[in-house]
């Protein structure tokens, strides 16, 4: 069964693929930004990742903006050298950070891993 899954996933230029995920993420953009769920989306590569469907486990989904990380513009005098609004990484994941955040909303559970 994850087999088919799986093969279902990897062919995101499907019809049926477009029109669930179009649903999906209209459902999803009106959920908060970290929410629990009942079951994996993707249960195939949740199982792949440790999740067991027992007493203990949870799935959060979390969304966080997917623009580009930028160091906030200076609003006194500078030189333009010295603004450094650009270059500066922020040195952590998206993903990481949606962990983190996740870790911060449950503290009395630790995360195991992530898709």
């Amino acid at each position: 069964m994850y087999k088919y899954v799986g093969k279902f996933w990897k062919n995101r230029e499907s019809q049926e693929f477009k029109d669930l995920q179009h649903h999906r993420l209209i459902t999803w953009r009106q959920e908060s930004s970290i929410h629990r769920i009942e079951r994996p989306t993707r249960i195939d590569r949740a199982r792949a990742l440790g999740y067991r469907a027992k007493q203990g486990y949870i799935v959060v989904r979390a969304r966080i903006r997917r623009t580009r990380l930028r160091k906030s513009r200076p609003s006194q005098g500078r030189h333009t050298k010295g603004q450094a609004v650009r270059k500066i990484q922020p040195g952590k994941s998206f993903r990481w950070i949606a962990e983190e955040r996740t870790a911060r909303k449950y503290p009395n559970l630790e995360v195991l891993n992530s898709y």
